[in-house]
Protein backbone atom coordinates (compact mmCIF):
# COMPACT_ATOMS: atom_id res chain seq x y z
CA UNK A 1 0.00 0.00 0.00
CA UNK A 2 1.38 3.44 -0.95
CA UNK A 3 1.57 6.09 1.74
CA UNK A 4 -1.25 8.58 1.61
CA UNK A 5 -0.45 12.21 0.80
CA UNK A 6 -0.12 13.80 4.24
CA UNK A 7 -1.60 17.08 3.06
CA UNK A 8 -4.85 15.19 2.47
CA UNK A 9 -5.40 14.59 6.21
CA UNK A 10 -6.07 17.18 8.88
CA UNK A 11 -6.10 16.47 12.61
CA UNK A 12 -8.08 18.99 14.63
CA UNK A 13 -10.01 19.36 17.86
CA UNK A 14 -13.30 17.52 17.80
CA UNK A 15 -16.59 19.37 17.62
CA UNK A 16 -20.05 18.40 18.79
CA UNK A 17 -21.07 18.01 15.14
CA UNK A 18 -18.45 15.24 14.78
CA UNK A 19 -20.08 12.76 17.18
CA UNK A 20 -22.22 11.02 14.55
CA UNK A 21 -19.17 10.40 12.38
CA UNK A 22 -17.27 9.24 15.49
CA UNK A 23 -19.99 6.64 16.14
CA UNK A 24 -19.72 5.41 12.55
CA UNK A 25 -15.89 5.18 12.70
CA UNK A 26 -15.94 3.32 16.02
CA UNK A 27 -18.40 0.67 14.84
CA UNK A 28 -16.60 0.13 11.51
CA UNK A 29 -13.23 -0.19 13.26
CA UNK A 30 -14.53 -2.62 15.90
CA UNK A 31 -16.25 -4.83 13.34
CA UNK A 32 -13.12 -4.98 11.21
CA UNK A 33 -10.51 -5.31 13.96
CA UNK A 34 -12.29 -7.70 16.30
CA UNK A 35 -14.03 -10.01 13.81
CA UNK A 36 -13.37 -13.54 15.08
CA UNK A 37 -11.95 -12.23 18.37
CA UNK A 38 -15.14 -10.94 20.00
CA UNK A 39 -18.56 -12.53 19.84
CA UNK A 40 -20.11 -11.80 16.42
CA UNK A 41 -23.52 -11.00 17.96
CA UNK A 42 -21.87 -8.34 20.14
CA UNK A 43 -20.22 -6.75 17.08
CA UNK A 44 -23.45 -6.88 15.05
CA UNK A 45 -25.32 -5.16 17.89
CA UNK A 46 -22.97 -2.17 17.94
CA UNK A 47 -24.88 0.89 16.78
CA UNK A 48 -23.30 4.05 15.33
CA UNK A 49 -26.17 6.10 16.79
CA UNK A 50 -25.66 4.65 20.29
CA UNK A 51 -21.92 5.25 20.07
CA UNK A 52 -22.56 8.84 18.96
CA UNK A 53 -24.82 9.38 21.99
CA UNK A 54 -22.17 7.84 24.25
CA UNK A 55 -19.53 10.22 22.90
CA UNK A 56 -21.92 13.16 23.11
CA UNK A 57 -22.30 12.37 26.81
CA UNK A 58 -18.55 12.19 27.26
CA UNK A 59 -18.17 15.68 25.77
CA UNK A 60 -20.02 17.04 28.79
CA UNK A 61 -17.50 15.61 31.27
CA UNK A 62 -14.89 18.13 32.50
CA UNK A 63 -11.51 17.61 30.85
CA UNK A 64 -12.78 15.08 28.27
CA UNK A 65 -12.04 15.90 24.64
CA UNK A 66 -11.87 14.49 21.14
CA UNK A 67 -9.43 14.99 18.31
CA UNK A 68 -10.50 13.93 14.85
CA UNK A 69 -8.76 13.08 11.60
CA UNK A 70 -10.45 14.56 8.54
CA UNK A 71 -9.94 13.50 4.93
CA UNK A 72 -9.78 16.92 3.28
CA UNK A 73 -10.76 15.44 -0.09
CA UNK A 74 -14.12 14.16 1.14
CA UNK A 75 -14.50 16.27 4.29
CA UNK A 76 -15.27 13.08 6.22
CA UNK A 77 -14.14 12.18 9.74
CA UNK A 78 -12.01 9.06 9.20
CA UNK A 79 -10.60 8.62 12.70
CA UNK A 80 -10.64 9.99 16.22
CA UNK A 81 -9.21 9.82 19.70
CA UNK A 82 -11.22 10.48 22.85
CA UNK A 83 -9.21 11.30 25.97
CA UNK A 84 -9.22 12.96 29.35
CA UNK A 85 -8.47 12.36 33.02
CA UNK A 86 -7.65 8.77 33.98
CA UNK A 87 -10.78 6.94 35.07
CA UNK A 88 -8.92 5.05 37.77
CA UNK A 89 -5.50 4.55 39.34
CA UNK A 90 -4.80 1.12 37.83
CA UNK A 91 -2.28 2.28 35.22
CA UNK A 92 -0.56 4.86 37.44
CA UNK A 93 -1.02 7.69 34.91
CA UNK A 94 -3.03 10.89 35.08
CA UNK A 95 -4.53 10.91 31.57
CA UNK A 96 -6.19 8.22 29.50
CA UNK A 97 -7.01 7.64 25.86
CA UNK A 98 -10.52 6.20 26.12
CA UNK A 99 -10.90 5.43 22.42
CA UNK A 100 -8.64 5.57 19.35
CA UNK A 101 -10.06 4.34 16.06
CA UNK A 102 -9.63 4.77 12.32
CA UNK A 103 -11.69 3.52 9.43
CA UNK A 104 -9.97 0.34 8.21
CA UNK A 105 -9.01 1.79 4.81
CA UNK A 106 -7.05 4.60 6.53
CA UNK A 107 -5.06 2.41 8.90
CA UNK A 108 -1.30 1.89 8.65
CA UNK A 109 -0.60 5.31 7.10
CA UNK A 110 0.55 7.11 10.28
CA UNK A 111 -2.78 8.78 11.02
CA UNK A 112 -3.18 6.93 14.33
CA UNK A 113 0.30 8.09 15.32
CA UNK A 114 -0.77 11.65 14.48
CA UNK A 115 -3.87 11.30 16.67
CA UNK A 116 -1.82 9.99 19.63
CA UNK A 117 0.65 12.83 19.25
CA UNK A 118 -2.17 15.39 19.12
CA UNK A 119 -3.50 13.92 22.37
CA UNK A 120 -0.01 14.09 23.93
CA UNK A 121 0.35 17.77 22.95
CA UNK A 122 -3.04 18.53 24.52
CA UNK A 123 -2.18 16.65 27.73
CA UNK A 124 1.15 18.50 28.03
CA UNK A 125 -0.59 21.84 27.35
CA UNK A 126 -2.92 21.04 30.26
CA UNK A 127 0.06 20.41 32.57
CA UNK A 128 -0.16 16.61 32.39
CA UNK A 129 2.90 14.42 32.05
CA UNK A 130 1.73 10.92 31.23
CA UNK A 131 -0.90 8.98 29.34
CA UNK A 132 -2.21 5.44 28.93
CA UNK A 133 -4.69 3.42 26.90
CA UNK A 134 -6.43 0.14 27.66
CA UNK A 135 -5.94 -2.28 24.74
CA UNK A 136 -7.52 -5.70 24.38
CA UNK A 137 -4.87 -8.42 24.64
CA UNK A 138 -6.19 -9.97 21.43
CA UNK A 139 -6.07 -6.67 19.50
CA UNK A 140 -3.95 -7.35 16.41
CA UNK A 141 -2.83 -3.69 16.44
CA UNK A 142 -1.06 -3.83 19.81
CA UNK A 143 2.35 -3.39 18.10
CA UNK A 144 1.23 0.16 17.27
CA UNK A 145 1.54 1.12 20.95
CA UNK A 146 4.96 -0.56 21.26
CA UNK A 147 6.26 1.34 18.22
CA UNK A 148 5.23 4.60 19.85
CA UNK A 149 7.16 3.71 23.01
CA UNK A 150 4.24 2.72 25.24
CA UNK A 151 5.01 0.17 27.92
CA UNK A 152 2.50 -2.49 29.05
CA UNK A 153 2.06 -1.98 32.79
CA UNK A 154 -1.01 -3.73 34.16
CA UNK A 155 -3.66 -6.21 33.05
CA UNK A 156 -7.36 -6.26 33.76
CA UNK A 157 -10.54 -7.77 32.35
CA UNK A 158 -13.46 -6.15 30.63
CA UNK A 159 -16.85 -7.68 29.90
CA UNK A 160 -17.94 -7.44 26.27
CA UNK A 161 -21.22 -9.16 25.58
CA UNK A 162 -21.29 -12.42 27.51
CA UNK A 163 -17.51 -12.92 27.81
CA UNK A 164 -14.65 -11.43 29.77
CA UNK A 165 -11.65 -10.24 27.76
CA UNK A 166 -8.19 -9.43 29.02
CA UNK A 167 -6.95 -5.88 28.45
CA UNK A 168 -3.53 -4.33 28.96
CA UNK A 169 -2.74 -0.75 29.95
CA UNK A 170 -0.10 0.71 27.63
CA UNK A 171 1.56 3.74 29.25
CA UNK A 172 3.64 6.66 28.10
CA UNK A 173 5.37 8.10 31.16
CA UNK A 174 7.45 10.54 29.08
CA UNK A 175 5.27 12.46 26.63
CA UNK A 176 8.13 14.63 25.31
CA UNK A 177 9.87 11.37 24.32
CA UNK A 178 6.71 10.25 22.50
CA UNK A 179 6.61 13.55 20.60
CA UNK A 180 10.33 13.36 19.77
CA UNK A 181 10.02 9.95 18.11
CA UNK A 182 9.55 11.78 14.80
CA UNK A 183 10.36 15.36 13.99
CA UNK A 184 7.31 17.54 13.65
CA UNK A 185 3.67 16.55 13.44
CA UNK A 186 3.05 13.90 10.79
CA UNK A 187 -0.34 15.41 9.93
CA UNK A 188 -1.75 18.90 10.03
CA UNK A 189 -2.87 19.80 13.57
CA UNK A 190 -5.09 22.79 13.95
Amino acid sequence: MAMMDKTRIEIRKGKTADVFAIGRVLVAAWRDTFRGLIDEDYLKALSPAEQALRHMGRRGTPGVRHVVAIDRESGAVIGFANFGPARGPAANATHEIYALYLLPEYQRDGIGRGLVKAVAVSVLDDGGSDLFAWVLSTNPNRRFYHRLGAVPTVRSTIRLGDRNHEQVAYCWHDLPDLLARESGQPWGWG
